[in-house]
């Protein structure tokens, strides 16, 4: 079954799919009119938004289903798949709208109508500022990766739509049609470079690179939260599938606890980071014993088995929960 978050989700993707269709059609449109390469860039450009954003609704649903038995992490990270193949799709883009800007110069056509032009790629770049700004919104609030880069991506859209407004405008003024091919070039460069951006971003995620901001959010949690039982915390680890976050651990605590007494520090732990953090979270903790080598940094006041006092209680950073390895005092 389907959560509320992920229909919702679902929605704004299918809603996005739709709004690429219209504009891809009222680009065209205005390329058809105007004969304008610069224009076509922005057409074709919409070609992939269209595909993408097919591929990306499908994704949004797949990543939406249960866990199985084959899945034992979920579908999520077919949302980094899909802005992989968005990435992949963009750079095409770009390289060909390049390659035909060049042949322009040596093929050139007769640019007619830019006033249409200019009006129908002011209403583009309109649509795609207010499409941008809201799929990245939701992305965020819903931790999606896919929906916060589609917005990115629809964001660098605008930003090329105000450029080829400005460029048409020096073009409809100065009757350097020339120019227009020059535009494209600039266009083709900046999608290219977007593309290549997605498509880093993606190759990464599915490499599982460390999310450093993902993992500053949890240790700030953990500081500020720290019950006096965790003595120390290492080998912390964050994975991302799609919008769940798998998080590693390992936990000292007192060695004379009952289970019972560990298991509830343990569940304490995660309850902590499922409460401050976005989305659906699962842990896996490992709890460890303290040691004798442990006392000098354990914040324990009522103790009966200490083999050394307290000097100081460690505060968790990046530099000493990553490693797998128990914290001491030289």
């Amino acid at each position: 079954m389907i959560s509320e978050v992920n229909n919702i989700k679902i929605k704004t993707m299918r809603l996005m799919l739709i709004f690429s269709i219209v504009l891809m059609v009222i680009k065209f449109a205005a390329y058809i009119i105007t004969h304008s390469n610069a224009i076509l860039t922005d057409a074709l450009e919409s070609i992939i938004n269209v595909v993408a954003g097919g591929f990306a609704l499908f994704s949004i649903y797949y990543a939406s289903l249960p866990k199985d038995e084959n899945h034992p992490y979920g579908h999520g990270k077919i949302e980094f798949l899909s802005v992989g193949i968005e990435g992949g799709l963009i750079l095409i883009a770009g390289g060909a709208i390049i390659l035909k800007s060049v042949m322009a110069f040596f093929h050139p056509t007769q640019v007619n109508s830019l006033d249409i032009g200019l009006y129908i790629s002011v209403f583009a770049g309109a649509c795609n500022f207010f499409m941008g700004t809201y799929l990245k919104k939701k992305g965020k609030q819903h931790n999606s990766a896919l929906m916060i880069a589609d917005g990115k991506h629809l964001l660098s859209d605008t930003v090329s739509s105000i450029g080829l407004v400005v460029g048409l405008i020096v073009i409809y003024f100065t009757k350097l049609y020339w120019l227009d091919n020059i535009i494209a070039m600039l266009f083709g460069a900046f999608i290219f470079h977007t593309g290549y951006k997605l498509l880093k971003e993606s190759v990464n995620n599915l490499l599982d690179e460390a999310d450093y901001v993902q993992l500053d959010k949890v240790i700030k949690i953990l500081n500020d939260n720290r019950r006096e039982k965790w003595i120390d915390m290492h080998n912390l680890r964050v994975l991302k599938y799609g919008a769940h976050l798998h998080i590693d651990a390992h936990i000292t605590l007192p060695w004379y606890d009952k289970l019972e007494d560990s298991h509830e520090e343990v569940t304490a732990v995660e309850n902590l980071i499922t409460e401050k953090l976005e989305g659906e979270v699962e842990f896996f903790i490992h709890a460890d014993p303290c040691l004798p080598s442990s006392c000098p940094i354990c914040p324990i006041k009522q103790c009966a088995f200490r083999k050394a006092e307290n000097v100081k209680r460690l505060d968790w950073t990046l530099e000493n929960l990553l490693p797998d390895k128990k914290h001491v005092l030289n």
